[in-house]
């Protein structure tokens, strides 16, 4: 769930909205969340399995941090990953 308030002004992290509040599409094995300028703050699985946690929008400054259990991520995932080693 999202926190509905600035998180980080200085950094341009907008909010920290947690894993199961993004869409993910398979094919490009990204998540997505509506971003205000009308855009989607993107991070993919890969980006998550190594560790990281900010999701950027492309379009703006802004960023979103990606609240997730490892653990999670590697069960949700687990073909995901095999199919990239």
């Amino acid at each position: 769930m999202a926190t509905n308030a600035m998180y980080d002004k200085e950094n341009n992290i907008y909010d920290c909205v947690e894993i199961e509040d993004l869409d993910f599409e398979e094919d490009d094995q990204a998540f997505y969340y509506p971003c205000p300028c009308g855009d989607r703050f993107t991070i993919t699985v890969q980006q998550i399995l190594k560790g990281k946690d900010i999701a950027k929008c492309p379009s703006c400054s802004l960023k979103i941090k990606v609240i997730y259990d490892m653990d999670y991520v590697k069960e949700k995932f687990s073909d995901l990953i095999m199919s990239s080693i």
